[in-house]
């Protein structure tokens, strides 16, 4: 027969023990903290990830995440892994089907229910009833039921989809780094059959609220249509492609790139020209 769990415990995000219950009497509310303890001494390993884990104390920990809770088991007994983590499941779904979510404020707010409910579902460390429509036969107790807003998020009816309102930082900042790789056919006389520039513009933006940014090219087209030399470092892009954020209208109207910045890294836009294996001198006036 397989082993027995000793206790169950259940944990907020930071491993403080909201529910605790002790079916065997040979652990203590302190195994909660030695597991967290490891595990976040192993954050970042790939064993962090494994379900299961060992203490040298000769307590075997084994855990699932649901939301901002950790459901744990510890045992000093050799338990059946599958078993044991497939009743953590279960429990979830019970949980669910009396509180409508589980979470720690849904804890809080129904500690007499989560123990009646435990003392159900595991006897001296053995798994028994785990049907939610079983238990809620003899378990009648009212039990507060969360309000699960399925409110979608302002990024999706905004009409700036790529940006959340409300975002704050002390200090604002905006990066902006040119990115290009040359093409080159080479025939076998060693002339140039072809070439051509892929670059991309990438941007980092911290910006609070919603900021209005522009940014001006030394295209040539621009400086034809304002009657300007286009000697030099003005370039005629090809193939471009930008962002979604880009205000299209108003750079076919006076080619100025007017956009939005979502908050973070972004490809703000690519391009290609055809060349004789030069760089294109992207440049150009933010704003």
């Amino acid at each position: 027969m397989a082993g027995a769990v000793s206790a169950l415990f259940l944990l907020d995000i930071k491993g403080r023990v909201l529910v605790w219950r002790d079916f065997r009497g040979d652990v203590t509310a302190v195994q909660a903290e030695r597991f967290f303890t490891k595990l976040l001494d192993k954050e970042g390993d790939a064993e962090a990830y494994s379900p299961v884990v060992y203490d040298d104390a000769g307590v075997t920990y084994m855990f699932i995440q649901h939301n901002n809770v950790f459901l744990l088991t510890a045992s000093r007994q050799n338990c059946n892994a599958a078993s044991i983590l497939l009743f953590l499941h279960r429990v979830v779904d019970v949980f669910k089907h009396y509180f409508e979510e589980l979470e720690e404020e849904s804890l809080r707010d129904n500690f007499v229910v989560v123990y009646e409910l435990l003392d159900e579902m595991m006897d001296f460390g053995y798994p028994q009833y785990t049907e939610a429509k079983i238990l809620s036969e003899f378990i009648k107790t009212d039990a507060y039921k969360m309000e699960v807003s399925q409110r979608p998020p302002m990024a999706v009816t905004n009409a700036v989809s790529w940006r959340s309102e409300g975002i704050r930082y002390k200090k604002n900042e905006v990066f902006l780094d040119v990115v290009e790789s040359v093409n080159i056919l080479v025939n076998s006389n060693g002339q140039i059959v072809r070439s051509d520039v892929v670059g991309a513009l990438k941007m980092r933006t911290y910006l609070s609220g919603m900021p209005e940014c522009k940014l001006g090219l030394n295209d040539k087209v621009l400086l034809e249509a304002q009657g300007r030399a286009t000697k030099g470092k003005a370039i005629d892009l090809d193939d471009i492609k930008f962002h979604q954020c880009v205000r299209l209208a108003r750079f076919e109207n006076d080619r100025t790139i007017s956009f939005i910045p979502p908050d973070g890294s972004f490809d703000l836009m690519t391009y290609r020209l055809n060349t004789q294996g030069e760089t294109s001198y992207l440049g150009g006036s933010p704003g």
